[in-house]
């Protein structure tokens, strides 16, 4: 049975009089992707912080590796790493020795610095100044920094936001590795796109409220509530099917004649989704 790396259990959290996360429930198991996803204001910031001990809630039980997170002290950050859009790097010095810095603090060989800077593509730019990478690298550098001492947990804050697309798949690919490799990942984003190819587990927060909990796939066909296929034939014809008795023997007819090139299921996305649940699109 996996372990529980992550737990929350009723969480609420309120400023003043308003309440940013009411009711908030949710598990990360040890290998596992977690994603909480929504709009920006949607109080998936506001949970990282909780579970990182920067915010107490307001009510509710919230433990990370077994520790309640309102007594969570400095040693947690030997087995967790953080990735948010506060995270920085020290500009004058280069790459490397923004890494051998953090090797120093966190007890980790030197000489895991290189592979590391190989598996996240910036062994070549090693001796540049952290000033002068792009966005895309200085989030890369960022990431390594945050897995350098290979923790248990790894919360990621919208780690793709504003990078081009060969870049973050570049990051895809390093957290699904990640995550082969045993790490758990907590990840907060508003591409519904990037989580369904990422995570085992989402949960959609709407205005502090996790309005959808469950894998991605589990999500959409909860929706799926009119069966449709779309059909390419050879002739270049594109035709959208329902799902009826008529259709079905009228698509065996074509299969049977050898005139259907592709067939794809029209399900929703998570986008529509949330579309549906919340009324409000997800920017």
């Amino acid at each position: 049975m996996k372990k529980e790396y992550i737990y929350l259990k009723h969480i609420s959290k309120k400023f003043n009089e308003s309440y940013v996360l009411r009711d908030v429930n949710a598990t990360l198991y040890e290998g596992e992707i977690l994603g909480f996803l929504g709009p920006s204001g949607a109080g998936k910031t506001t949970t990282i912080k909780i579970l990182t001990g920067q915010l107490e809630q307001t009510s509710g039980e919230a433990n990370v590796l077994g520790i309640p997170c309102h007594n969570i002290d400095e040693s947690i950050y030997e087995q967790i790493g953080i990735v948010t859009d506060q995270s920085g790097v020290y500009e004058r010095m280069s790459i490397y020795d923004n890494l051998k810095y953090f090797a120093k603090i966190l007890g980790v060989k030197y000489s895991y610095i290189d592979e590391l800077l190989k598996k996240v593509g910036l062994y070549e730019h090693k001796k540049k100044l952290a000033g002068k990478l792009s966005k895309g690298q200085k989030q890369r550098l960022i990431l390594a920094r945050a897995i350098l001492h290979n923790p248990k947990v790894l919360f990621l804050d919208e780690p793709t936001s504003g990078l081009d697309p060969t870049t973050a798949l570049e990051i895809h690919k390093l957290l699904l590795e990640l995550k082969e490799n045993g790490m758990s990942i907590f990840l907060t984003t508003h591409n519904m796109e990037e989580a369904t190819k990422l995570c085992d587990h989402v949960a959609l927060l709407n205005e502090g409220v996790i309005v959808e909990y469950g894998t991605p796939k589990d999500i959409c066909l909860r929706y799926n509530k009119e069966r449709k296929y779309k059909i390419l034939l050879e002739n270049k014809e594109e035709i959208l099917l329902i799902h009826n008795d008529k259709n079905i023997m009228m698509l065996n007819q074509w299969l049977l004649n050898n005139q259907v090139v592709s067939i794809h299921s029209c399900e929703p996305t998570l986008e529509t989704v949330f579309l549906e649940v919340t009324g409000r699109e997800l920017q």
